[in-house]
């Protein structure tokens, strides 16, 4: 059984995504993306990126690590 990615250099490598902003973004551009790549080998995951530059590196996440870690971050 191989590892899960952890990331991509490049966020263009995930095709045919559909990148979202929090609604609470403001208009700064100073923010992360969210995406869930449906097919390859990141299928499954959360990638997340951020905003100001959108060709560059996404961290990728399983849902559960995801739900932990913003739930950890609503606690502070």
């Amino acid at each position: 059984m191989s590892a899960l990615p952890r990331n991509v250099r490049s966020s263009n490598a995930l095709h045919g995504v559909r990148w979202l902003r929090s609604s609470y973004s403001t208009g700064a551009n100073n923010c992360v993306e969210t995406a869930r790549p449906a097919s390859g080998p990141c299928a499954g995951l959360l990638a997340v990126r951020d905003s100001k530059d959108p060709a560059g590196p996404a961290l990728l996440f399983s849902p559960a690590s995801w739900t932990r870690f913003t739930a950890a971050v609503h606690r502070m």
